[in-house]
């Protein structure tokens, strides 16, 4: 029997203060708890609607849903907030003088009246926390997941009692009332939920976590006042409106990507603006939709992102995602994409296309379009005069996997697979997508543990996922796929390029595209001095070649940088801002993107004006940026890296200056040879040191980098991308690795000793760090506390010098924020105020004692 419309109003505290859910402080405004609890109980509902979110509900529960079983998890999500009926919580939004108890949050006291409404039959909730329980004994893990919606599981209370509720007994505000209220409006409009004989809740922790995250994301919609404007008094009738605005929602922030998902999938020329696949693609777009995993090995510039692209609008119009996450190494790289795959998507869907959210914590972008953050979590788009609700993903960084489609570093996505805060929020956001990683070769350790434990996850709940990479040897794919690990001749035999699908005993070969092929000539230097590769790009240049020089670490890129000034070549420079500049990572974040541009304006593959130049960086010059050289300079690094780099080289069919008509490449070496290294030792990038019991460097896989250096020397002349895989294999292969150690003798067994043992430290760490959602959510589940950090790469992150009011940085244009290494960041944090002071050619920045340089050179440590 239903309660009657005057049964559940507040007529019997109708002088008294009602529970609020929201509150605008400012006017005074406030949204009752039921609404605000209808609100997020009606998004999540709607989100059950969604064929997608179904299936991957279906998946992790093992069985199908049923109406009931929608109507009680849905019931459940609308006590997520009830703990706001204490009186310590309420009198947050009360004037003072009312409250002068201890304020309360509402997550432990939400525990608090759950166990004492089961507990005690006195309490107003009792009757109804019994029907509750005979929804079966997953109920507890349900609340438990529902109480975590804030971004971490909430400890249960040790023994709460009734007494702290009713004490101070209050003449405004009466709990019990206000109790019987959200009870009688729970039975109202969860009738279904209440219904008898309906069989008990899925009980599979996976089931759970998906459910956290959901909530979690239904609750931050349900709150936002531009989708659920603020209603009061009580209205025993609010549930049609709520599930009203739910439904809109979702459609206009495209969660709920609607009639996109009825349109059928473009031809390939459609969505690319290429006439034909190339045999790669054409190998990508032959998989099947049923398939979940694939890895696609194709060569630096053949057309990845395109196949990705081409992947997911088949998956989309199959209904088997709605959304994309397209994962990049670094921040530049994701930026570069960005653009095009929002020019992908206008072309596919024209008008109806989704803008691209560019997932980069302190950017906030969409589509073409950037956004300035005010105040209240508002945002100012620069093509509109307020917040604009298809935008609402790209707002904030918590918030970017619910996106249509975004474009963002790897992080964002080891964000989801982490026992960090939100960590359920993104995953049950990610799990409707297509998650493709790019350039997945490139991850350590720690990193690719991570990875492969959230792919699992993602999987198991019936994800699609695509990975990619130029040079992914057989000792990484393994990792992927859960194959054993092929002998050598095995490995070599594979076809490259290739596509792997996860349960397949062998790859799709796809033929290399002869369009693509080139020849590459190498030499050596026995020597990484900066004074050598200056003086051989100086004499390119003034031949009139395009020369890029990358060198592994940035305190040599900068000293090459300024052999080349001293040997008279500044004008052959890199310009940006009308002086010459460097290309390396410490750059504020502005003056990155200046830099990038320029980059590709002076290696631009077309439309180049006449005359040599010279760009040096690091790593930032290896991947995702559109340039083409016609002769590199590098330093000896892992094999994969080395054809990164080389994949910038005679990447166009051009017009080459005379002498450099064939793709020519240096190879600078250690002049001592890597043996001293494994003392340990280390050298512009490569070997390894031990400091605080851990063992730290950039390239310290000795025996890849020998095993790259004696491929060199025995083969001058590569075929690329015909050799892409012996070369790999024939640098990375565990036999070939084993041998290398046993030739070499006791100090390189030692260290590779320390090698391994770091990497499975690494390892280790990462398992420690994995939200592994195969556990109960129960009261062991424990994220670690709020000063901890679970980082998504190991010493990598550093602080991030905050400058207000921005000064004007040595390349003309204001800069806000510029972030420091990891080993210059112990003892600064983000809230110490940054002193600037213009020095001759930059910024002098002093924080914690500590001073720094900020040129054209880039960041560096003075004092």
């Amino acid at each position: 029997m239903h309660e009657t419309n005057a049964e559940i109003t507040n007529n019997d505290t109708r002088a008294k203060r009602p529970a609020w859910g929201k509150t605008d402080r400012e006017t005074g405004e406030v949204h009752p708890l039921a609404h605000h609890s209808m609100d997020a109980a009606a998004v999540f509902m709607r989100m059950t609607q969604l064929p997608v979110i179904r299936n991957r509900l279906e998946t992790t529960a093992g069985r199908p849903l049923t109406a009931a079983d929608c109507a009680r998890l849905s019931a459940l999500v609308f006590l997520h907030d009830i703990g706001k009926l204490h009186p310590g919580f309420q009198a947050k939004g009360w004037p003072s003088g009312l409250w002068n108890g201890p304020k309360a949050g509402h997550l432990q006291k939400g525990w608090e009246f759950l166990m004492l409404a089961c507990k005690r039959t006195e309490h107003p909730f009792h009757e109804t926390m019994l029907r509750i329980a005979e929804w079966g004994e997953a109920v507890g893990y349900f609340l438990a997941a529902i109480l975590a919606h804030h971004g971490r599981p909430i400890e249960q209370p040790g023994d709460p009692t009734l007494r702290e509720w009713d004490t101070p007994s209050l003449e405004h505000y009466d709990w019990r009332a206000e109790t019987r209220v959200m009870d009688a409006a729970l039975r109202r409009w969860f009738a279904e939920a209440f219904e008898p004989n309906a069989q008990p809740l899925p009980d599979r922790p996976a089931f759970h976590h998906l459910v956290c995250g959901l909530v979690a994301l239904a609750d931050w919609i349900g709150s936002d006042p531009q989708f659920f404007a603020f209603a009061e008094p009580f209205d025993p009738g609010y549930d049609a409106e709520a599930h009203r605005r739910a439904k809109l929602a979702l459609q206009e922030i495209g969660f709920d990507i609607g009639a996109l998902a009825g349109i059928p999938a473009p031809d390939f020329a459609k969505l690319t603006g290429f006439p034909t696949p190339n045999p790669a693609q054409a190998a990508t777009g032959n998989v099947g939709t049923e398939e979940r995993l694939l890895i696609l090995e194709a060569e630096t510039g053949s057309g990845k992102t395109e196949a990705a692209l081409w992947r997911f609008t088949q998956l989309l119009a199959a209904g088997k995602v709605s959304s994309l996450y397209f994962a990049v190494p670094t921040r530049a790289a994701a930026g570069q994409l960005h653009g095009r795959v929002n020019e992908a998507l206008r072309r596919a869907f024209g008008e109806q296309a989704p803008e691209a959210v560019l997932a980069v914590p302190g950017m906030v972008r969409a589509g073409e379009f950037a956004g300035r953050r005010l105040p209240d979590w508002r945002v100012l788009w620069e093509d509109r005069t307020k917040q604009v609700p298809a935008r609402w993903a790209a707002e904030h960084a918590t918030r970017f996997l619910a996106a249509s489609v975004a474009v963002g570093t790897v992080d964002q996505a080891m964000l989801a697979g982490l026992q960090a805060k939100h960590a359920h929020l993104r995953g049950s956001a990610l799990s409707r997508s297509l998650l493709v990683i790019d350039e997945v070769h490139a991850s350590d350790s720690y990193m690719t543990e991570i990875l492969r434990q959230l792919m699992r996850g993602h999987l198991a709940a019936g994800g699609y996922a695509m990975l990619m990479s130029a040079t992914l040897g057989s000792r990484a794919r393994v990792l992927w796929t859960d194959k054993p690990q092929p002998d050598t001749e095995a490995a070599n035999a594979a076809p490259y390029p290739a596509v792997w699908v996860k349960g397949e005993d062998a790859p799709r070969a796809a033929a290399a595209d002869a369009r693509r092929s080139k020849t590459v000539y190498l030499e050596t230097a026995p020597t990484m001095a900066p004074a050598k590769a200056a003086r051989r790009a100086v004499a390119a240049a003034q031949q009139g070649a395009r020369v890029l020089v990358i060198r592994n670490t940035v305190c040599v890129a900068a000293a090459t940088w300024r052999a080349v000034r001293e040997a008279g070549g500044e004008s052959l420079l890199l310009q940006a801002a009308g002086g010459p500049a460097l290309h390396h990572g410490r750059f504020a974040v502005e003056d990155r993107r200046l830099l990038d541009r320029a980059a590709e304006a002076a290696l631009a593959p077309k439309q180049r004006k006449p005359g040599g130049c010279i760009v040096i960086g690091t790593q930032t010059l290896e991947q995702s940026l559109d340039i083409d050289a016609d002769l590199l300079l590098a330093d000896l690094c892992p094999m994969d890296v080395l054809l990164q780099r080389i994949g910038r080289l005679h990447r166009h069919n051009l017009q080459r200056p005379a002498g450099f008509e064939t793709a020519r490449a240096m190879v600078l070496l250690p002049e001592h040879g890597l043996d001293r290294l494994a003392a340990p030792d280390f050298e512009n990038g490569l070997g390894g040191w031990k400091e605080d019991g851990e063992f730290h460097g950039i390239y310290r896989d000795l025996a890849g980098l020998e095993l790259t250096r004696r491929l060199l020397a025995e083969r001058p002349v590569w075929r690329i991308p015909q050799m892409n895989r012996e070369l790999v294999e024939g640098a990375t292969h565990p036999d070939r690795i084993a041998k290398l150690i046993a030739e070499k003798g006791e100090s390189w067994k030692n260290y590779d000793r320390q090698f391994g043992s770091s990497k499975a430290a690494e390892g280790m760490r990462a398992r420690l760090n994995v939200l592994d959602r195969a556990t109960p959510f129960d009261n062991e589940l424990r994220f670690p506390g709020s000063d901890e950090k679970i980082m998504t790469r190991l010493g990598e992150e550093g602080a991030v010098l905050k400058l207000d009011p921005p000064p004007q940085g040595p390349f003309g244009q204001q800069i806000t924020r510029i972030a420091l290494p990891a080993r210059w960041s112990r003892g600064i944090s983000e809230d110490h105020e940054v002193a600037v002071e213009p020095d001759r050619d930059g910024l002098i920045l002093s924080v914690a004692e500590r001073r720094f340089r900020y040129s054209r050179e880039g960041l560096e440590k003075i004092s």
